[in-house]
């Protein structure tokens, strides 16, 4: 059971050129493409004899199925059977609602085929924004998708699976100044940790006097989390200034599941530029992507060994109060689903 009615991260932009691209997203099979330069996204069948559309052409704004040659309109409806004049009404397939914004495309997944989206999808302006550069990509895990959750609302973890990049001592990690509020469908982490080392990837990127002040603001957003993290000199500004100076990492982090022990992780890396090393980007993508290679392996090990040990309740302990947070609102949002399923 997932939440629905909501927007989820179907892919970035730049991954829709010239060919149609199949993912199963909530469970459901769908193939999206660019076409006439806007994307679009059907149910990944031809409803003549289903084939998967992600096996056909596109032809300018549609795509056109690789068996029959039926044509399908980015609205679902079946625009040219070959050889046939008249196209019966039933000749179509469900389209999904799309909004591609700073390079992320979003899809609505609805309850049924007639939801429409009842807003816009989320905005992530620091793609856009001149002050910094970003990169990112596209993983798949063999984990469900709340563990992926779980993971990134406990930064405990840092010290000890991170520590060749953005780690650094375990020991801060473990004891930060934090705070941890939420809502009706989100969960906020602040972590402050004060005069500690900077971790390699900081070190590298930014030219830190010395020691420096942390911070990790973690949002989790049912979809998608918003992780800004970064560092400044020791004592040089307040942690809680929005306009702090510093090293600044800002995080988009789209976990959309794929079935119920499968997800696709759309994750992006912003940082501000520093004068002295304009171009650090490529090591930044670099360094991030080192480190949710670390933590797929973990958190794939951890599904794997929960599966063996199934029946076998976790035992909980402090760095999970905002993961139960988390898992709570899942629950009460799903839980109609499952009323209904019963």
């Amino acid at each position: 059971m997932f939440p629905l009615d909501r927007w989820y991260v179907a892919g970035f932009s730049w991954e829709f050129q010239d060919k149609p691209i199949a993912r199963t997203l909530l469970g459901n099979p769908v193939v999206l493409f660019r076409a006439n330069g806007e994307v679009a996204a059907l149910e990944d069948r031809c409803c003549h004899r289903h084939l998967p559309l992600s096996c056909g052409t596109i032809e300018g704004s549609s795509i056109r199925c690789g068996y029959h040659g039926l044509l399908f309109a980015r609205d679902g409806r079946c625009a040219e059977i070959p050889g046939q004049p008249k196209i019966p009404a039933m000749a179509r397939v469900r389209a999904y609602p799309l909004q591609e914004r700073n390079h992320i495309v979003w899809i609505w997944m609805g309850r049924t085929p007639e939801s429409q989206p009842a807003c816009d999808a989320p905005e992530h302006p620091w793609h856009d924004d001149p002050g910094y550069q970003f990169k990112g990509d596209v993983y798949h895990y063999k984990a469900p998708y709340q563990l992926i959750h779980d993971n990134l609302l406990d930064l405990s973890h840092l010290g000890y699976v991170h520590g060749r990049t953005i780690g650094g001592n375990a020991s801060i990690h473990v004891k930060p100044e934090m705070t941890i509020t939420d809502g009706p469908d989100w969960v906020r982490v602040v972590r402050h940790m004060r005069d500690c080392d900077p971790p390699p990837t900081y070190l590298e990127a930014w030219p830190f006097a010395g020691r420096i002040d942390r911070w990790q603001e973690i949002e989790f957003r049912i979809s998608h989390f918003l992780i800004w993290t970064g560092g400044m000199d020791a004592s040089s500004g307040d942690l809680n200034d929005p306009d702090r100076r510093g090293f600044h990492m800002r995080g988009f982090h789209g976990i959309t599941p794929e079935t119920e022990t499968t997800s696709f992780y759309f994750w992006t890396v912003s940082s501000n530029r520093n004068p002295a090393r304009p171009d650090m980007a490529d090591k930044i993508h670099r360094d991030s992507a080192l480190t949710f290679d670390e933590d797929r392996v973990v958190i794939e090990a951890q599904h794997a060994n929960m599966e063996l040990f199934r029946g076998v309740p976790p035992m909980g302990v402090h760095f999970d109060t905002a993961l139960n947070r988390a898992r709570r609102i899942i629950a009460r949002l799903t839980a109609p689903q499952a009323a209904a399923a019963d």
